[in-house]
């Protein structure tokens, strides 16, 4: 071991103040304006004012001087202040009060009492007044919910006891705070438990907060350390000295009020909220800059704006007047000067600035904008005007303020001076009568021969009196015109004009815009698809007459294109009216008799409209221009099933049968038997079918059905497993022979025909979903959410199958599981509908809104979708809502959806509107729980 240093060795490095203790009272660097601060490991727990001291360097006493303590007996309470005497006696005790001025205080405050009562009714009465203005203004709680009070009269016990519970909604920190809350113990216990105390302390040398532990209670402190509970008083005892100072001046006049200096300080709302720093910077570079340059105007309207927003006004008009001073010509500088003039000095400011810049429009405007009376404004826009006869704005302004009558002769002469304004032509030609509002827009058309806007006013004008004829050769006249004087025709601009027109009403002068401007630099192998476009871009702007004219001329120029007509009778049928509809599609089959969907749209026209004859008479053409068509067969079966002529549509199908059979004859045929109950007939149908069409699926579905109408199960098994053997990837098929085995109890074989599905049509859905639910009926919810597990890994991208996963979830879990459904299956209508019914489980009702409108959205096809739309608002709506709703579903007519279907393909409903299967459909769904 190394041995230690000598001991004189170490007292030559030691500085000559370590070990000495601190003065009295002393507080390190509070001569260089440190202070310091107390914390409670400082000074421990509260104590009692009689206890011990826990000062480390408690200042020793002193004697006192003779004086002061006659000053310290002196008993400054509250209640030791007498009114006459003061602080614990009169400073003229030798010279008592005397018993005349007790006397004379007793009759003066008898004689304010008598005046108070005088007053006292009509004080009560302000005071009254004042509390009722004061409760209308701001009424209580009570006062505002006082009808709802007396509402409460007509609630009945069932609604009360209907009244849910209030529950917790605090988190579970909150319910349950002694079970989350956790409380560390001081460091002063453990030291104390330990054998000492500590001292929370400064460390001199590494300016460190460090806790020293003393083993035992009379271990002094290190004298490097500094006590933070002498820096804190040290600072309290500063500021009490100047508060002491600056409260009282020498006449005894209260300054600063120390109880509420702080309080008046929160209370200031200072006009600028940035450092005042940057103020005395910005002040001292503007200085510098209207000293360097003072013709700069900016610099003069920075300066005054810095003083306007610092609060100083005053100062801001000083500057910005000695600005205009500097810059007589400058525009800006006045206008601002006027701005932060009052409006009687702005008067006189803008006085100067027409003296100096006469001919400045913004300051005439500005001028025009102090005058409070419209005789006042006239006159100063007429000045104005004798000093800039050529300003367009000038005379706009000055118009607007005349009547119609003035405002003509002053638009003369306002064309007269400015020729080049169309506004000013344009204005003058509405004011006057048709024919010289003719004449004017002639000179208008030889002074600005390149503006298109001058030639759709008198197309405009032309339509308003009746001269149609006229309008087409206006615009004719418009293009070449145009064209000749070198203004490049841009169609995106005339279909606007084209636009703007309809919306004033002008139908001709936009159709004839749209036939002159449709062929305009457009290719000709694009303009079919060019002209869709602009359909479609008018259809968007809500402009139907211009769209109307796009079809009208394509279908000129392609009157044989199938797509062009229908797309023309869906814009009929959405935005026109039957009428037009039915002219359309007559026009149409004219030219496209071979289009069996345009001859169907008339007939089912005709049949909306009640006119059935019509409708007959339509489709007998349809089968002159299109013998056999499967289409048009079964169009004029339905037209005759659905108008109870039975018969008719007997025999037609009979027709079809030996001229057209066809699978989907075949079906009809057997479905028209099944819906009038003539089931052995509709089995004799659907025998010959299968035998012809071993094939199609739908023909031995609809057999089996019926034989487990009847009752024949064993036939139905039969029919179903010689189906599967024709039709091995029929779902329908596995999905009705598993139903089949259930219904009779027999699980095993149900669970082993869809296994054998599975094995046929891997990854399947469907398949997989029946497998989940046939457990989940069972009572076996664990091999239920086992099998989702596995279906879940086979199709991970089915909706099906993440819809009814999150339902298979407990509550809390539900949540989670959604989000794993989106981000697998984001567009699903099944997944989203899903979703949807998780928020209205929570209650969340705008959410559930939205998300069933995404969903419809995406897949408006889906009636399941819109059954749970019309329950929600059925519950938590309005009529309103409940009948915006079923319009919209009656406008789509949906046809797909597990529960739509299961109602809409119900035999006994073969004849149920839209809105009726909707309202059944919502009859059967359970609200989500």
């Amino acid at each position: 071991m190394a041995a230690a240093p000598p001991a004189a060795l170490v007292n030559r490095h030691k500085k000559h103040f370590m070990g000495i203790p601190a003065p009295l009272g002393y507080v390190a660097g509070v001569g260089r304006g440190a202070t310091g601060f107390t914390t409670r490991s400082d000074i421990g727990p509260a104590r009692d004012a009689n206890d011990v001291s826990d000062d480390r360097h408690a200042p020793p006493t002193k004697k006192k001087k003779k004086e002061e303590e006659e000053d310290d007996d002196e008993d400054l309470n509250d209640s030791n202040y007498d009114e006459f005497s003061g602080y614990g006696g009169s400073l003229f005790s030798k010279d008592p009060y005397d018993k005349d001025d007790e006397e004379a205080d007793m009759i003066y405050e008898e004689i304010d009492k008598r005046m108070d009562e005088k007053r006292k009714e009509y004080r009560e009465k302000r005071l009254k007044e004042e509390l009722e203005r004061y409760r209308q203004e701001r009424p209580k709680i009570q006062q505002q919910f006082s009808d709802l009070k007396r509402g409460l009269i007509s609630v009945s016990e069932e609604e009360w006891q209907s009244i849910p519970e209030v529950g917790d909604a605090r988190n579970r920190k909150t319910r349950n705070p002694r079970a989350e809350r956790f409380t560390p113990l001081p460091d002063s216990v453990l030291a104390r438990n330990l054998g000492g105390e500590t001292t929370s302390s400064i460390d001199a040398s590494s300016g460190l907060m460090s806790q020293v532990p003393h083993a035992t209670p009379g271990m002094l402190t290190p004298s490097g350390d500094i006590d933070l509970r002498k820096m804190g008083q040290a600072r309290n005892t500063l500021m009490n000295v100047k508060l002491n100072q600056v409260s009282d001046s020498v006449s005894g006049q209260t300054v600063v009020d120390p109880k509420g200096y702080l309080t008046d300080l929160q209370s200031m709302i200072p006009t600028y909220g940035g450092d005042i720093n940057d103020i005395k910077k910005a002040r001292l570079l503007l200085k510098s800059v209207r000293e360097t340059n003072p013709n700069h105007p900016p610099a003069w309207i920075a300066s005054a704006r810095l003083e306007e927003v610092t609060g100083k006004l005053q100062t801001a008009r000083n500057l910005i007047m000695k600005g205009c001073e500097q810059n007589p010509k400058s525009e800006d500088m006045w206008l601002e000067a006027a701005r932060l003039q009052p409006p009687e000095t702005a008067k006189a400011v803008i006085a100067q600035a027409v003296r100096h810049i006469p001919t400045s429009v913004r300051i005439w405007i500005k001028a025009a904008d102090l005058e409070l009376e419209t005789k006042g404004k006239r006159r100063v826009y007429r000045k104005a005007l004798e000093n800039i006869p050529n300003s367009v704005r000038l005379w706009k302004a000055a118009v607007e303020l005349e009547e119609p009558e003035d405002a003509r002769i002053l638009l003369s002469r306002a064309v007269e001076c400015c020729p080049t304004s169309v506004d000013l032509w344009l204005a003058l030609a509405r004011l006057e009568t048709y024919e010289n509002a003719r004449k004017v827009l002639n000179k208008a058309r030889e002074n600005i021969p390149t503006d298109r806007q001058i030639w759709t006013t008198a197309a405009k004008l032309e339509e308003a009196h009746g001269n149609i004829p006229m309008v087409v050769k206006i615009i004719d006249r418009a293009i070449n015109s145009l064209n000749a004087n070198g203004v490049e025709i841009n169609r995106e601009h005339w279909f606007e004009e084209a636009v703007e027109a309809e919306k004033s009403n002008s139908i001709h002068t936009c159709r004839a815009i749209i036939k002159s401007i449709i062929e305009y630099n457009v290719e000709e192998e694009d303009r079919k698809h060019s002209w869709m476009s602009d359909a479609d871009k008018c259809i968007s702007e809500g402009a139907y007459e211009c769209a109307r004219a796009v079809f009208e001329y394509a279908l000129s120029v392609f009157p044989r294109k199938k797509s062009i007509w229908l797309r023309a009778a869906h814009f009929e049928k959405n935005h026109g009216n039957r009428e037009s509809l039915e002219t359309l599609l007559q026009k149409a089959v004219h030219h496209c008799p071979k289009s069996e969907i345009l001859w169907l749209m008339g007939a089912k026209s005709k049949w909306m409209a009640g006119d059935v004859p019509a409708a007959r008479g339509i489709l007998s053409l349809a089968f002159e221009a299109n013998p056999n068509s499967e289409e048009i067969w079964l169009a004029a079966v339905k037209l005759e099933s659905e108008n109870n002529e039975f018969e008719r549509a007997r025999r037609l199908l009979a027709k079809a049968r030996a001229q057209a059979r066809t699978p989907r004859v075949m079906m009809k045929s057997a479905k028209l038997e099944w819906c009038l109950h003539n089931l052995d007939e509709a089995l004799r149908l659907l025998e010959e079918a299968v035998q012809v069409f071993p094939t199609f699926h739908k023909l031995w579905l609809m057999k089996g059905q019926i034989e487990e109408q009847k009752g024949e199960l064993e036939g139905a098994h039969e029919t179903y497993n010689n189906a599967l053997k024709e039709c091995p990837t029929s779902v329908p098929l596995w999905l009705s022979l598993s139903q089949l085995e259930e219904k009779q109890q027999k699980l095993t074989k149900a669970r082993s025909v869809l296994e054998r599905g599975r094995l046929k049509i891997p990854h399947n859905g469907l398949l997989w979903l029946e497998a989940v639910r046939l457990e989940f009926r069972a009572g076996l919810k664990e091999i239920a959410c086992k099998l989702m597990a596995k279906a879940l890994q086979e199709c991970p991208n089915e909706g099906v199958l993440w819809a009814e996963a999150i339902f298979l979830e407990p509550r809390a879990q539900r949540k989670t599981k959604s989000i794993d459904a989106l981000r697998k299956c984001e567009h699903d209508p099944h997944v989203l509908l899903a979703v949807s019914k998780l928020f209205w489980s929570e209650r969340k009702l705008q959410k559930t809104r939205e998300w069933l409108n995404r969903t419809l959205k995406i897949d408006p096809d889906f009636g399941d979708a819109w059954a749970y739309y019309y329950k929600l608002e059925k519950q938590h709506g309005n009529e309103k809502s409940m009948k915006e709703v079923e319009d919209r579903c009656m406008a789509v007519e949906p046809r797909h959806g597990e529960m739509w279907c299961k109602v809409s393909k119900n035999i006994e409903n073969w004849r149920l509107k839209t809105e009726e299967i909707l309202i059944k459909v919502v009859n059967e769904i359970p609200i989500p729980i």
